[in-house]
């Protein structure tokens, strides 16, 4: 017997059969359904007696991203390929067709309703005290930016190009209006669409480079003695190399926001710099931010007091590392309530111990330098690997490797989907039922 592989079979089957009762991708639709979708349903134009092609359920695209993201992929074309083939996705879908424009549009449009979703979740949580909350980690996470490194211009050439895409959109506008065929003019519109994207963002980047030149006008740098022997300088004064200035700040042209930061590895790169907080007892991920700065100094007060207004809570302790240790903030965590443990900076003369009052100090500053010679701060701090490292990991393994889309708004979008996919397979693994 020979085997006949294009033979057509009828086979009774079920999607539900698919899966597994324990598949994570059932945790994750029973999380969907918890959630407050109303926002997302008030969006829909083609309901009721109003017409249109029906819209999907927001309940599947939510679905399918936090399942996306659990899984790794990153790609609204990949997810509409794995749609096709993969019985997870399959199971999710139900039989509903999704394309990968619906989904790379759903990714990025609600980036308000995700972060309200991460703070009713974690607020369920409080309210059935299975999160306190009372001792919180907080660590950055460098994230390739979506742009290159070879978009980066700078202002002359970014006037330039400036200038080239204004023309061509007013070009391309009046060949729309003269032509008089309909499947051209479509053509036409989408052309003129993508230059008039194009010129939108080589203005936003003529807008930031203004920013920069005003927060950071150029100075000259120091000029150099020369090396000719006394007695032959020229007449005038001593003689010295040209002034040279500050080579000019330089703007992607593809993503404004983007800077190039020292990664991980020694590199720098185009990158964004992505802010966690995380409750150290359940490693759960209680608020983020994101910010283009390379540095984490100055960003533990601004994450602190978000997390303070989300929740209406001050935690006890606050755990960062040492590129979050600045004085001012030591101050103002202190004044909140929130006792930082945080190590002192080090000085560059070895003599000199870090954890010693100084006469500068204020009166908090002190407290926290007696308080870091403690053991108990010393037992503490090491929850902080332990805690909001380990999230950073999960959501590299995940592939928050880089961002593929540009602003810093989306860039928050996909972040947040990533702090809710991480905090519902937490739960999973911690046993944690998601409230209704």
């Amino acid at each position: 017997m020979s085997p006949v592989r294009n033979q057509v079979e009828l086979r009774p089957v079920d999607l539900d059969a698919m899966l597994g009762p324990a598949h994570p991708a059932r945790t994750v639709w029973a999380f969907v359904q918890t959630m407050d979708l109303a926002p997302l349903y008030a969006r829909i134009k083609s309901a009721g007696s109003r017409g249109g092609a029906p819209a999907i359920d927001p309940a599947i695209l939510v679905a399918l991203w936090l399942w996306a993201t659990v899984d790794g992929v990153g790609s609204a074309r990949e997810i509409d390929r794995l749609c096709e083939r993969d019985g997870a996705y399959r199971w999710i879908c139900g039989g509903v067709g999704v394309n990968y424009h619906s989904l790379a549009d759903f990714r990025t449009e609600h980036e308000a309703w995700l972060d309200t979703q991460l703070t009713r979740s974690i607020t369920s949580l409080l309210e059935r005290r299975l999160v306190t909350l009372d001792v919180v980690a907080q660590d950055g996470l460098r994230v390739r930016a979506h742009a290159k490194a070879s978009s980066f211009r700078r202002r002359d050439k970014l006037a330039e190009l400036h200038a080239q895409a204004q023309e061509q959109v007013r070009a391309l506008k009046r060949e729309l209006r003269e032509d008089a065929g309909a499947s051209a003019r479509r053509k036409q519109a989408a052309i003129e669409r993508a230059a008039r994207e194009r010129e939108q963002r080589l203005a936003a980047a003529v807008a930031t480079m203004d920013k920069l030149q005003r927060k950071t006008p150029a100075q000259p740098k120091a000029a150099k003695r020369s090396k000719q022997p006394p007695g032959d300088e020229p007449p005038g004064g001593t003689c010295t190399a040209a002034v040279k200035p500050e080579p000019e700040p330089r703007v992607s042209t593809t993503d404004p926001q983007a800077r190039v930061m020292k990664m991980a590895d020694g590199g720098f790169r185009p990158a964004l710099n992505a802010q966690l907080a995380v409750d150290v007892q359940t490693q759960l991920i209680a608020a983020v931010a994101i910010t283009n700065s390379g540095s984490d100094m100055g960003q533990m007060a601004p994450v602190h007091q978000d997390l303070q207004q989300r929740y209406a809570t001050t935690p006890q302790h606050w755990l960062a590392d040492g590129g979050f240790t600045k004085l001012a903030a030591i101050d103002e965590l202190t004044e909140r309530g929130t006792q930082p443990v945080v190590p002192p900076p080090r000085s560059r003369n070895p003599s000199i111990d870090s954890l010693a009052p100084k006469g500068t100090d204020t009166a908090a500053q002190a407290q926290w330098r007696a308080f870091m010679t403690s053991d108990f701060a010393k037992d503490l701090y090491v929850w902080r690997g332990a805690s909001v490292e380990c999230a950073n990991a999960q959501l590299r393994r995940r592939g928050l490797h880089r961002f593929n889309v540009c602003g810093m708004v989306k860039a928050r979008a996909v972040l947040l989907w990533h702090a809710l996919a991480h905090n519902l397979m937490r739960m999973r693994s911690l046993g944690i039922k998601p409230a209704a």
